[in-house]
């Protein structure tokens, strides 16, 4: 192999331990789909979904966009804004539960982008994706190893859902979203904190039924498909309210930090009785609180960097400010993560 297909990092370890984000991007599909619409093909309102979850419309792909599509889209964006070209990328991680393939879609994405010295690889944490991305990629810049990191959030659940469950179909929506993460003379990742309890991994569920195949008359495989998305709302709804707080208070109580010195808290876009039950539990003002969720639902990994994207490119969120971001979701997985925008 020649020296100039080998990352520069690896040839070279970086000298500096810290990292900043420094680009961030988004992308979504263009068809939205209105609770009005919804309620043409399954038992449900307006009024009913927007007091229950507070969202009023989702995007939805259709079956010639793939999410390949949309997250090379929302990567061009971040990386337009870092300054970067594709081919000084050193790793490129794709959190999501919904890739175009089950081996992986990360190394399309490189292709797409014209990301040669990439290494890519999938990661899956539900809807603490992005949380749990954002830490394993800090980890390469830390240890001197990579440079040059491209952390994309993605989903599509729309091809998951069950669109004659009321309970769920209405949640749901489509999105990509990236930041780059870049080494740094000074380290803008203040703390985090990761936890999964797999006691209930029952509540929430995209899983795998295997029907017997029977190869010869003594031995059987499995094959089988794919289920909708299950969830126990109310149970799910019970494990945010009590441990996004829990976990965030934890990611400050690292990074030194009190709650009022956040300037900007994203969590998860779940339900809006979700973020205002945990605004409500820290004693966080409403206006700190970043929130898309009416015109994009659930977008599981994709959701805190798409809410954040739009206020970075409003010019609300400003170099230095200091930004908690949490996940929740299945697993059963939560984290959070501290760090401040910008170099």
């Amino acid at each position: 192999m020649s020296s100039d297909a080998v990352p520069p990092s690896v040839l070279t370890p970086s000298p500096f331990l810290g990292l900043a984000v420094t680009g961030i991007g988004a992308a979504a599909p263009a068809p939205s789909l209105s609770n009005d619409q919804m309620s043409q093909f399954v038992d449900t309102s307006d009024e009913w979904i927007r007091s229950r979850t507070g969202i009023c419309d989702r995007h939805l792909a259709d079956a010639h966009t793939s999410l390949t599509d949309i997250s090379t889209q929302a990567a061009q964006a971040a990386l337009t804004m870092a300054g970067l070209q594709p081919s000084e990328l050193d790793l490129i991680v794709l959190a999501t539960s919904t890739p175009d393939d089950l081996f992986g879609s990360a190394c399309q994405i490189q292709a797409a982008l014209g990301a040669s010295n990439a290494v890519a690889f999938d990661m899956t944490a539900a809807c603490s994706g992005f949380v749990f991305g954002l830490v394993t990629a800090a980890q390469f810049i830390r240890t001197g190893v990579y440079r040059n990191i491209l952390l994309i959030g993605a989903d599509m659940l729309s091809r998951w859902v069950d669109w004659s469950d009321r309970r769920t179909c209405i949640l749901f929506g489509d999105g990509a979203g990236a930041v780059v993460l870049q080494a740094n003379d000074r380290d803008r990742l203040l703390g985090f904190e990761l936890r999964s309890d797999g006691t209930q991994n029952h509540y929430l569920n995209l899983a795998y039924q295997a029907q017997p195949q029977d190869l010869t008359p003594e031995i059987s495989v499995a094959h089988g498909r794919f289920h909708p998305i299950t969830m126990n709302g109310q149970e799910v709804y019970r494990f945010a309210v009590k441990r996004v707080p829990e976990v965030i208070e934890k990611a400050l109580f690292r990074a030194g930090l009190r709650v009022e010195q956040i300037d900007w808290f994203v969590l998860h876009q779940a339900n809006q009785r979700i973020l205002d039950a945990v605004a409500q539990r820290l004693q966080i003002p409403p206006e700190k609180v970043i929130s898309n969720l009416a015109h994009y639902g659930n977008t599981s990994a994709a959701s805190i960097p798409l809410a954040l994207d739009a206020k970075v490119r409003q010019g609300q969120v400003g170099c230095g400010d200091t930004i908690a971001v949490a996940g929740f979701g299945a697993g059963l997985t939560w984290g959070a993560a501290i760090f401040q925008w910008g170099r």
